[in-house]
């Protein structure tokens, strides 16, 4: 049975107690109007550390894009997975953001002994598993899954500004800034927007 542990931010939390193959899991894109929401599971190399790691919001996109090449060079294993704008429109965000986080757990090539997820909600999953609350700053593993999870999705937004860039998603990678909601005004929205979200929804009345 999944073990559903909610920990808070204080003490911090440390690795040391859990077993070497530990997944850590996060999250990009629950709160964009467009575009999917991209989960990351990660399991650390204790013997291969990688340096720097942190919330990946607290960190320049400079500095996360070297990290994103620094841990999937040196993490024991990565998987990137999403859920679509049409499984997020037909589930709802929660949901698609719980089986983003399943199928990035099931892309390990490696079956972790336990997984740790950032927040306060647990994908279902075949192994133990605790949600931690701000994990993204407390837990290696998780701080590396967010980089990953971040840096994919803004890289899937640059390339889809190309595709579509009256939107500007290089730019506001899909989040619902003045820009983006006056383009919606002009233009519609795109095969890759949120239908489910308020704002879109409001536009395609």
């Amino acid at each position: 049975m999944q073990s559903r542990k909610f920990l808070k931010p204080e003490p911090i939390v440390f690795s040391a107690g859990w077993p070497r193959l530990t997944a850590g899991v996060d999250e990009a894109g629950r709160g964009p109007l467009a575009g999917p929401v991209v989960a990351a599971a990660v399991i650390l190399d204790p013997l291969h550390p990688v340096v720097g790691l942190a919330d990946s919001k607290k960190l320049t996109a400079l500095r996360r894009e070297k990290l994103y090449d620094e841990i999937q060079a040196r993490a024991l294993c990565c998987s990137i997975a999403l859920a679509t704008a049409e499984e997020i429109d037909s589930l709802n965000i929660l949901q698609a953001t719980l089986l983003a986080m399943r199928r990035a757990v099931e892309g390990l090539k490696l079956q972790p002994l336990m997984v740790l997820v950032d927040g306060n909600q647990l994908p279902r999953l075949q192994m133990p598993a605790e949600a931690i609350v701000k994990g993204d700053a407390l837990v290696p593993a998780i701080s590396a899954a967010s980089i990953l999870a971040k840096v994919y999705r803004d890289r899937w937004c640059a390339d889809y500004h190309l595709h579509y860039p009256q939107y500007g998603f290089d730019g506001h990678k899909g989040y619902g800034t003045a820009r983006h909601l006056a383009a919606l005004r002009q233009h519609g929205a795109c095969p890759q927007h949120r239908r489910s979200f308020a704002p879109v929804a409001g536009v395609l009345r």
